[in-house]
């Protein structure tokens, strides 16, 4: 048995609330023989009477009683489901699930998700920090539609679009005697307070450091750029930061400055090449690509 026909369900309950089948045709504006037409297709279907005739009334079977019992649940049911629909195809309502690292979820995000929210009260937007490793692999097995991390990224699979670089600065205790631009050696003369081990600004930062011809083993290792920014502000050490991450405050309680060589790292949005991009993904990812505006406006 195939799925039942609405139009012709919609048609024998109209029949049996009417009782009768000129009166459902002059209310749908159809031939009398084409409602009649409908609902012996429905009973054929089921294989059981519908309608019967008791004087020049139609009503409802036994069988028909049991079907009408059911067919308002149908119709509710139906219309609900056109309904949520239709809101995707609108664009206001839809799901997003984004993974980001906690630097840019802190200090680029919060604009661009409140104003997304406002233009899409019903958009249902996630996010999910982590290493940038921990994401892409997350992507990878669609656990997240959107990846916001730091290059490189491998993979065939993926679609990868570099945004934006965040340069990196160093920082000290205030009232730090830093010379105004900091180089790898001079830095590693402080205790130093570094981002923890495997994330890509960890592997980014050893190797400027490398590059000056210093091996460093940090104080502390923290996955937080505002915990490292706190311990610095205690006095427990130095550190490299993304100049993003700096709050208007912070240069009040630390001393800033720009390094020699500049270094940055590569942010990038990553998804599946074959991720359906629905209306929802498609603003979200639209929203996402203005940050690209940040390298501009340095």
């Amino acid at each position: 048995m195939g799925a039942l026909n609405l139009d012709y369900l919609r048609t024998f309950a109209l029949v049996a609330d009417l009782g009768s089948f000129s009166a459902a045709a002059e209310r749908l504006g159809l031939t009398q023989p084409a409602i009649s037409l409908q609902v012996r297709a429905l009973e054929k279907q089921l294989g059981v009477r519908l309608v019967e005739r008791v004087g020049r009334t139609a009503r409802p079977s036994a069988a028909g009683e049991e079907l009408l019992a059911h067919a308002g649940r149908i119709e509710a049911v139906t219309s609900q489901a056109i309904e949520a629909v239709a809101r995707h195809a609108k664009g206001v309502l839809g799901r997003v699930r984004l993974g980001t690292g906690a630097t840019p979820c802190a200090f680029l995000l919060p604009p661009l998700l409140a104003d997304l929210k406002r233009r899409f009260p019903d958009l249902d937007i996630t996010v999910t920090t982590g290493n940038s490793a921990d994401i892409v692999k997350a992507v990878d097995e669609n656990l997240l539609d959107i990846g916001l991390v730091t290059l490189p990224v491998t993979g065939r699979i993926f679609d990868v679009a570099p945004l934006f670089d965040e340069r990196f600065v160093a920082i000290a205790p205030l009232g730090t005697d830093l010379p105004d631009s900091v180089t790898a050696k001079t830095l590693a003369t402080y205790p130093l307070i570094l981002y923890e081990p495997g994330a890509n600004t960890r592997r980014i930062t050893d190797e400027w450091l490398l590059s000056g011809g210093t091996d460093v083993k940090p104080l502390m290792s923290f996955g937080s750029v505002d915990a490292i920014k706190e311990m610095v502000a205690a006095g427990l050490g130095a550190a490299l930061v993304p100049e993003i991450a700096l709050r208007a405050g912070d240069r009040e309680r630390l001393e800033v400055r720009p390094v020699t060589p500049p270094f940055s790292r590569r942010s990038a949005l990553v998804l599946r090449r074959d991720k359906r991009l629905d209306r929802a993904l498609r603003e979200t990812l639209a929203a996402l690509r203005t940050l690209s505006d940040l390298d501009e406006d340095e």
